[in-house]
Parts: structure tokens; C-alpha cells; sequence
């Protein structure tokens, strides 16, 4: 391949737009002459890492390269050649695939979704004119292969305890071979021994202790290793549980804040509780009773064969009808099942939300209110139970009648049998001790049908979170946040909830030690803005660097472990004082949480609590103030003397004699500390080295309080509103509440 020099690689093949890096990197992989038509960024790896590649069409090949440029990649320019673009749960893919096999995929995150639109419009471009006698359409994503069922996707689960359960198989298989000695040892007992007494002949006792003494060790035989079964498969099965709800936790734990912004609490709660233990009771008990059936189904009918062929042919007719049932069904009862689950999950989203808002629920006297509204999901959740039961009613008894008519047949055509002489009446008593455990079996397994469906109902509904991708990836090979002096840069940044763009081309540099106030109206843009600093989103465009670091490349933990964080919202956790100030430190002795108190101005109002540091808060700090369970806020996020501190109205929750004394704690804090303070009151910013002013996402004012007031803009404006008390709703841009800056950003993402 012959390479192009820096200034023709510059001029036609690298069209504009292309970052520096990559354009470079082009240089050696393009032929001359070779021009190119579209180019994506992927930032993704196939672990779902963040990790940086370029593809890129040309007029001659597809090209794929990543940081390591001697593992690029081409595929040449064939008729057969199709490109697929998908897009699950957050994170997009555009896979190449001949006309046998899928040649690559690559993945990406949203950010770059325009990108990967204007490739595939390229592709369509350069492949219509190829195909003008073909009709004239994009091409078509090819359908998603059809999921495994999800109860077969808890193999990954069972696995590590794959020597119990095949210990746990063998068991099952030995008991339910046990528990067909019995009737089969009937019939020497009934022609041996009791027809012959009625025909005149003594019973031989030594044959009868035989017989009887095999019964009651088959029988204790059975009970034996049917114990052993179900003792190993219930602590199997336990575990697998444990480790799915585990997983599932973890995986939540993991994913963005954007995903949470689109749930309810009740029903991730009841996903990984009530769920998870639906599952671990079919594994434990009806997958046992399941396999159970399906062996002593299996065993009978081959025992029944083996007796008397056309006897067990006549006994099993019924059987291909029942299994046609239980088929016909079981969609029906899945579908039905899955709509239970959803208004379950409804019920249980009234009670997340009304229990722990219970004081704004008595405060605005509408109890009648979430009364009707909790009875209003009940009643849905009624109403399809009433159509799942009504399907199930008539189910069940139709397969109790046939299991009834193949009994009765058994004996229609067993007596005819005996009257000829072809069987004997021993026989016929095995065939119906062994036709009335068979049909027993039958019909449990076919009520576990409904077991079934609910549990791969849960399993579906558990596997949506696992499956789940979050939108704030990992970096593929993380960079490592060591000694940070926290100097913050915010290059073209621009994001979007949706299809709403929030914050648009801002750019900022922040010195390390700096401290930088966001003022702004409701909506500006502020929290975004600290969310994406935080990384609880990522850029829509643009970069956010730490120390000249783009953000996304360190790990997640790591990189947070950096910033303290206080909002303007406190949450507490149920648990101590001392618990919840060290909830950043778990490991920080008495004598640092006690420094960090007394720097939020908190170590006297805690002496003043019953136990000290050792006092119970309350469920999310109930019982203390607004003020204290902010001062509580601030000394955990001092512990962790963070070289980045975030201000989200940190003071707003605090009377003005309090807010006076944190102000002055937060001064001597903040030197040496880049800050990035959000304040309700502009008086608390005057200290600020900087001011940045902000409307509509955009920077619109940037200086200090006395240079920005000389100004008369902007920032003048909304200093004039707060002085003068005007309305929260005023023109001028100033509401005096920040809170509607986290709502109305948050609806949008919702």
C-alpha cells in the first residue's frame, strides 16, 4: 500500500471535521488516490469498555483502527457486503456482515450516534448507484436473533455449582428408580402367593417376608435418597438465588444515573427482591418436582413397555393430548404472568412513594388520595389474576378428566386382556399401581406449568436490568487518578437529555485551588453541568479534563473518590451519626470524624443528640433538622479531604446564623481546594474567584462579583431580583430556587 504525505493526506482524503489524531493516523493506512466518505469515533470495546477506534469507508474498503495502529483492520468494498445499525438499552453497535457470516461490530455510546448515522447514510449513498435496478430502499437492520429463554439463561448461575447439581441429578434419578420397585413387586405377590391361597394352596411366608421386606426397603430406599435430593438441590438452589440477587444489585449499582431517571424505586425493589425469591422457590421446589416427573414419566413408561406392550400403548393414548394442552397454554399463562409482575411492581411503586413521603401525604391531608390510588393498581392486579385463574380453571380439571379417562381405559382394556388369558390379574394390578403413579406425575407436571411462566416471567424481568448497559462505560485500560492538583477543563461540551440539547459548546478552565461560583436561573444548565463534572453523565460532545485528563479515561471509583460532593438535597442513611459521616471512609477512626464535625460546625448540636456520635438519624435523617443533616452532609464530605469539593446550594437548608458559621468553616476549607459552588444566595458567592453566569446552558458572564455588578448584565440582573425579594417567577431570570434546576433538568431526561 502506498502511503501519502502529511500535506496530501491533509488535502483530499481526510475530510473535515476529523480530529488531529486520527487524521494523522490515516496517513499510513490510505492508498493513493483513496478518498474517504464517512468516519465514526467508536468509544467503545466488545467488553463494553471505554476505549477510542475509528472506522472509516472509503471508496474502496472499510477500515477499522483503535490506539494500537498495528491492529487495523480492512475489508474490501464487495456487492455482498451489508452494514447493520442497532441501537439497546443506551449503547449503539454497526456490524458488517457479508452474505454469510457478520465481519466485525463495533459499538459506541449515544454521543456518537450522529456520527454513526451520517456513516450509514454514506454507505447507502455509495451503494444505491451499484444497485439501481434493485428497489430503492436503506438497508434494513437484520432482526435480533430470538433470546434463550430466560430460565435457561440462569445456567451462568448454576454453574459454579455444576458437581451438586449433577450429584443432586444422579440422586433424583436413583430415588425415582427406588420408588418404582413396589408395584412391580405386586405382581409376584399377587400370583404367587394370594391367588394361589384362594385356589387352595398355603402361603409360603418365606416368600411373603421376601416380597414385603423388598417393599419396605425399596420404600425406605427412596425416602433416603429422596432426602439427600432435595437437602443438596435446596442449598444449591438457595445460592443460586443469593448469587443472582447479588448480581443484579451489583449491575444496578453500576449503571448511570440516566437509568435510574426512568424507574420507579418500588419496582427495581421488587425486581431484585420479590423476583429474585420467586425464582430461588421454582429452582428449590417445582424444578425439583419437574424433573422428578419427567424421570418417573420416562421410567414408567419403559417398565410399562417392557410388562406388556399393547397394554402401555392403550394406557399411554391420552398422553399426546395432554401435551398439546400444556403447550397451548403455556404462551397464554407467560404473557398473562408478565402483565402481573408490571401492576405488581405498580403497587409497589405507590408504597415506595407514599411511605417515605408519609409527612407530605398527612401534610396536604390526601390520604384518601394514595388510598384510592393503591386501590386503583390493586385492582388492575385483580382483574388480570381473574384472567390468568380463569385459564388456569379450566386447565387443570380438563387434564384431571383425561388423566381419569386413560385410567379407565387401563381397566376397559386390562379386564378384556384378563378374560382372554393374555395377562394375568397380577399384572393388571402393576400396570394400575404403575398407571395411577404415571398419571399422578402427569398431571402435577403440567401444574407446574404455571410455576414455570411465573418464574421465567421474574427471570425476564431480572435479566432487563443485567442486560442493561451503562451509559457512563469504563475505560478499557484505566488511567490512574494518583496525585491530583485539580485543574478542571471543559472543552466545547455540549449535552442533551433526549432530544433536547442542555448545555451547548461551553468551554471553562477551572486552576487548580480555584474557587468558581455557577449562578444562573432555573434550567441554566448548573447541576448538569455538575453532573457531567462528576461523571454521572457523560458529554454529548466535547471533553472534560482533570489535569489534562480527558474524565472518561480514568476509573469510574477512582476518579469520584477525588471530588466531595454535597447537595442540596442531604441524604442520610439509616444509622448512626458517626456511620453516616464516614460513609465515604468506613475505615476513618472516632478521632477524624470528630475533626470533620467540628469543621462543618456539627460537634456540638451531635454532644447535644441522647448517644452522641452514636445516635440513631432516622430513615433519611428524619430524625434531625433540615440544618443538621446538611452540617452532617458537609463533614462527610470533609473526611475525605477531597481535592475537588461541589457546592450544590450547600447552605440553602440552614438558618442565616448557621449558614454564617459553615460559611466560615467553608472558607478556611476551600484554599487549596478547587471549588465549584452553586448558591441560592449570591451574598455566599462574593468570595468566589470567579462568577460564571450562566442562561440556557450557555457561559453568558464570567468575572468577580464587584466586576461582574459594574457590568450591569446579566449577573447585575439577577443581584438587583434577590435584593429587591421579587417574585420567584420573575423575567428577570432569577427564581430563588435551584431545586427547579435539578427538576425540570431531570423530567427532560425522564
Amino acid at each position: 500500500m502506498q502511503g501519502l504525505s502529511p500535506d496530501s493526506s491533509l488535502a483530499v482524503p481526510c475530510p473535515p471535521g476529523l480530529p488531529e489524531p486520527w487524521r494523522t493516523a490515516l496517513v499510513s493506512q490510505l492508498a493513493a488516490g483513496e478518498r474517504i466518505l464517512g468516519w465514526l469515533r467508536t468509544n467503545l470495546d466488545h467488553r463494553l469498555c471505554y476505549s477510542e477506534g475509528l472506522v472509516v469507508l472509503t471508496d474502496r474498503r472499510w477500515l477499522a483502527c483503535g490506539s494500537d495502529p498495528q491492529a487495523s483492520r480492512s475489508w474490501p468494498l464487495r456487492p455482498d457486503l451489508e452494514i447493520r445499525q442497532q441501537d439497546h438499552a443506551g449503547v449503539g453497535s454497526l456490524e458488517l456482515a457479508d452474505s454469510h457470516t457478520r465481519l466485525a461490530r463495533w459499538r459506541y455510546t449515544l454521543e456518537r450516534q450522529p456520527e454513526a448515522q451520517r456513516l450509514v447514510a454514506a454507505w447507502q449513498g455509495l451503494h444505491e448507484p451499484a444497485h439501481s435496478d434493485a428497489a430503492e430502499a436503506p438497508t434494513v437492520p437484520a432482526p435480533a436473533a430470538p433470546r434463550a429463554s430466560a430460565l435457561f439463561r440462569l445456567w451462568r448461575f448454576a454453574r459454579p455449582y455444576g458437581r451438586q447439581l449433577a450429584a443432586g441429578l444422579a440422586l433424583t434419578l436413583a430415588a425415582t428408580a427406588a420408588s418404582l420397585v413396589p408395584p412391580y413387586l405386586t405382581m409376584p405377590l399377587m400370583d404367587d402367593v394370594l391367588i394361589p391361597f384362594q385356589n387352595g394352596t398355603p402361603i409360603d411366608y418365606r416368600l411373603v417376608s421376601f416380597y414385603l421386606g423388598g417393599l419396605l426397603a425399596s420404600s425406605i430406599l427412596a425416602w433416603g435418597l429422596g432426602w439427600a435430593r432435595s437437602a443438596i438441590l435446596a442449598w444449591v438452589s438457595e445460592r443460586i438465588g443469593a448469587d443472582l440477587r447479588t448480581a443484579t444489585y451489583q449491575h444496578l449499582q453500576q449503571l448511570s444515573l440516566q437509568y435510574f431517571g426512568g424507574k420507579r424505586t418500588g419496582d427495581l425493589i421488587a425486581r431484585i427482591g420479590s423476583e429474585s425469591d420467586r425464582i430461588c422457590l421454582f429452582l428449590s421446589l417445582h424444578l425439583l418436582d419437574f424433573v422428578t416427573d419427567v424421570l418417573m414419566i420416562a421410567m414408567t413408561a419403559i417398565v410399562l413397555l417392557t410388562i406388556d406392550p399393547l397394554l402401555a400403548l392403550a394406557t399411554l393414548a391420552p398422553l399426546p393430548l395432554i401435551l398439546w394442552m400444556i403447550h397451548w397454554v403455556r404462551d397464554r399463562l407467560r404473557h398473562g404472568f408478565e402483565k402481573a409482575d408490571r401492576v405488581w411492581s405498580d403497587i409497589t411503586n405507590v408504597l415506595a412513594d407514599t411511605i417515605p413521603g408519609i409527612r407530605v401525604v398527612k401534610a396536604f391531608a390526601q390520604e384518601r388520595r394514595e388510598v384510592a390510588r393503591f386501590r386503583e393498581a390493586n385492582d388492575r392486579n385483580l382483574a388480570i389474576n381473574d384472567r390468568v385463574n380463569a385459564l388456569w380453571a379450566l386447565f387443570t380439571p380438563t387434564i384431571t378428566l383425561l388423566t381419569e379417562l386413560g385410567l379407565l381405559v387401563v381397566w376397559v382394556f386390562g379386564i378384556w386382556l384378563v378374560s382372554r388369558n393374555s395377562i394375568s390379574v397380577g399384572v393388571l394390578t402393576a400396570f394400575l399401581a404403575y398407571i395411577s403413579r404415571f398419571y399422578v406425575r402427569l398431571d402435577s407436571m403440567s401444574r407446574i406449568v404455571s410455576t414455570t411462566q411465573r418464574a421465567a416471567a421474574g427471570a425476564k424481568r431480572i435479566f432487563d436490568i443485567l442486560d442493561h448497559v451503562s451509559s457512563v462505560p469504563e475505560p478499557a485500560t484505566p488511567h490512574r487518578a494518583e496525585r491530583i492538583q485539580g485543574r478542571i477543563d471543559l472543552s466545547h461540551v455540549s449535552f442533551r437529555y433526549g432530544s433536547r440539547t442542555v448545555i451547548h459548546d461551553l468551554s471553562l478552565d477551572i486552576a487548580p485551588g480555584e474557587m468558581v461560583g455557577l449562578v444562573g436561573h432555573s434550567g441554566s444548565g448548573k447541576s448538569t453541568l455538575v453532573n457531567l463534572i462528576c461523571r454521572f453523565y457523560d458529554v454529548s460532545g466535547g471533553s472534560i479534563r482533570l489535569d489534562g485528563t480527558d474524565i472518561r479515561r480514568y476509573a469510574i471509583a477512582d476518579y469520584r473518590r477525588h471530588i466531595g460532593l454535597v447537595l442540596q438535597e442531604p441524604f442520610l442513611f439509616y444509622g448512626t451519626v458517626a456511620e453516616n459521616i464516614a460513609y465515604g471512609r468506613p475505615d476513618a477512626s472516632r478521632a477524624e470524624i470528630v475533626a470533620a464535625a467540628r469543621a462543618a460546625h456539627a460537634h456540638e448540636f451531635i454532644l447535644r443528640l441522647p448517644h452522641g456520635y452514636d445516635s440513631l438519624v432516622g430513615e433519611r435523617g428524619q430524625a434531625l433538622s433540615g440544618g443538621e443533616r446538611q452540617r452532617i452532609s458537609i463533614a462527610r464530605a470533609l473526611l475525605i479531604d477531597p481535592p475537588i469539593l461541589i457546592l450544590d446550594e450547600a447552605t440553602s437548608s440552614v438558618d442565616t446564623t448557621t449558614e454564617n458559621e459553615i460559611q466560615k468553616a467553608l472558607d478556611n476549607l476551600v484554599r487549596g481546594r478547587t471549588t465549584i459552588s452553586i448558591a441560592h444566595r449570591l451574598s455566599t458567592l462574593r468570595e468566589a474567584d470567579r462568577l460564571v453566569v450562566m442562561d440556557r446552558g450557555r457561559i453568558v458572564e464570567i468575572g468577580r462579583h464587584e466586576d461582574l455588578l459594574a457590568r450591569d448584565g446579566a449577573y447585575a440582573r439577577l443581584h438587583r431580583a434577590q435584593l429587591q425579594g421579587q417574585s420567584p417567577m420573575d423575567p428577570t431570570g432569577w427564581d430563588g430556587d435551584e431545586a427547579g434546576d435539578e427538576a425540570e433538568e431531570t423530567s427532560d431526561a425522564h
